[in-house]
């Protein structure tokens, strides 16, 4: 039985488990949106939340103690440069799991694993550049669009000239 075992253990060791969720994390602060699959990505926000949460503080005591679950200075630069200030004001749900399709080889489910405050492709700021759209009726638009679209300039073609050969073939056909 398993009562009170709440580590989803991936089908790994411990210690082999430490250095999945280490790399994916990297990965995540390093790209911002990383593709895995759902148990992989649920770790992962349990993971990498505490440490978005100790960026926020930018100090040495910090920047160690995340140091011990990375090893990597350059995803710890970027956590605590970029993403703390940008996430200082979150009390917390820093990171956002997107399900996907089942991957074709195995049928896993899928997720996609994101920094909520990094996402370009929808929310507030791709509200802001897409154009608003209303409900009205459509008489008034489509009378703009008759008045911004010039008219359009009629163009003569000139009309084809009679050939000696064509005019010999109608004469035998008449």
């Amino acid at each position: 039985m398993r009562h009170g075992d709440k580590i989803n253990n991936l089908g790994r060791t411990s210690a082999h488990r430490r250095a999945l969720m280490s790399n994916l994390a990297c990965q995540l602060i390093e790209h911002k949106r990383i593709t895995t699959t759902l148990a992989k990505a649920k770790s992962l926000r349990g993971y990498v939340e505490p440490m978005i949460t100790r960026a926020k503080n930018d100090s040495m005591h910090n920047r160690r103690i995340v140091f011990s679950y990375l090893q990597d200075k350059a995803a710890i630069n970027e956590l605590f440069t970029v993403i703390g200030d940008k996430v200082s004001a979150r009390p917390g749900g820093y990171t956002r799991i997107i399900k996907l399709q089942q991957r074709a080889g195995d049928a896993a489910d899928m997720a996609m694993i994101e920094l909520v405050d990094f996402n370009t492709i929808y929310g507030k700021e791709a509200k802001a550049v897409g154009a608003k759209k209303t409900r009205r009726s459509r008489k008034p638009a489509v009378a703009k669009k008759a008045e911004a679209v010039p008219a359009a300039e009629v163009v003569e073609t000139p009309a084809v000239e009679a050939t000696p050969e064509t005019t010999a073939s109608e004469e035998t056909q008449a």
